[in-house]
């Protein structure tokens, strides 16, 4: 089968195209002929090789959802699997391929109305955002600062907290236009990647969600409001300063509070029961999912320049 290997940690162009045998389901798994796989902001980051000290090597096939036809069981998984469309986690990696195998339990059926290409826009996106403002706390009436908000987590991350009853949902973008997008998903103050700009937007914020992180990071915890907290989900542009903590300490007397949030500490059939519900959602148009582009699986490197070059509205997929 094609698969796309990651041969020189860095730029886009150590992605390959690559032939491997297809993947064999192993006890508990099953094998996904993949129709649609989703491109996230992770795969560039482990692309890069910032997380190469946590178990990546070069050679490394990435990719961690997939949607497509289960085309083999692995024992012990009912046979009725097979031939049926679904939503597959692949783990942190093995997703850019042609087939993929899955745990059994990290897999869905899809429902009637919904795509392939719009599964993996939303199966992992939309289910860290609705655990990331869990974790934060969220509640009716407070105000949210999504950083970072045209990714498909920030999109879907918009969605909710807007429908969960914010008083204001801010968010950080590069552009009016992709502002005015966000705007008709429900965000209420549209500010530039610096956290500026946006007419009558709050003093402070209870809740800010970052995908972002990098060297401005710490700045953030200034707009926090007492008791405000603040949620990394991602570092699509890099670690914060080894230091952050202390901006955070200057302001000891405001209570803030900072976490990190994998979505690996929520228990498997919380995530599969927040999925089934958004999948549901989305095949009935009460849920948008936003598809940037789709391109073919051996266009991968074009999908991560893209990315680095902060184009990406939603999300790419590689259809194979």
């Amino acid at each position: 089968m094609k698969a796309i290997s990651i041969q020189k940690f860095g730029a886009p162009e150590g992605l390959a195209v690559v032939d491997l045998p297809a993947p064999e389901p192993a006890a508990g798994q099953v094998v996904i002929a993949t129709e649609a796989v989703g491109v996230g902001g992770v795969d560039a980051v482990i692309r890069r090789g910032t997380l190469a000290g946590f178990g990546f090597e070069e050679g490394h096939i990435p990719g961690s959802e997939v949607a497509g036809t289960v085309t083999a069981v692995g024992a012990g998984v009912d046979a009725s699997w097979t031939g049926r469309r679904v939503w597959g986690f692949t783990g942190m990696g093995g997703g850019y391929a042609e087939q993929a195998a899955a745990r059994v339990e990290e897999v869905l059926p899809l429902p009637e109305g919904l795509s392939s290409v719009d599964a993996v826009t939303l199966g992992g996106s939309g289910m860290v955002a609705h655990f990331a403002l869990r974790h934060a706390h969220f509640a009716p009436g407070e105000t949210v600062l999504l950083r970072g908000a045209a990714g498909s987590i920030g999109i879907t991350a918009v969605q909710l907290a807007a429908r969960g009853g914010a008083a204001a949902v801010a968010v950080t973008t590069s552009s009016p236009e992709r502002g005015e997008r966000l705007r008709r998903l429900g965000a209420t103050h549209v500010l530039d990647r610096l956290g500026e700009g946006g007419e009558e937007a709050p003093a402070g914020y209870d809740v800010i969600l970052d995908v972002v992180a990098g060297e401005d990071m710490p700045s953030y915890f200034d707009r926090l409001n007492p008791n405000g907290r603040m949620v990394a989900l991602g570092v699509v542009a890099g670690m914060p300063p080894a230091d952050f903590g202390t901006r955070m300490l200057a302001r000891f007397q405001k209570s803030l509070s900072f976490a990190s949030f994998s979505a690996d500490t929520v228990p498997v059939a919380d995530r599969n029961a927040v999925r089934s519900e958004q999948f549901a959602a989305a095949a009935r148009g009460e849920l948008a999912t936003v598809v940037h582009e789709s391109l073919p699986l051996d266009e991968a490197a074009s999908a991560h320049r893209k990315m680095d070059a902060g184009e990406v509205f939603g999300r790419i997929v590689l259809t194979p």
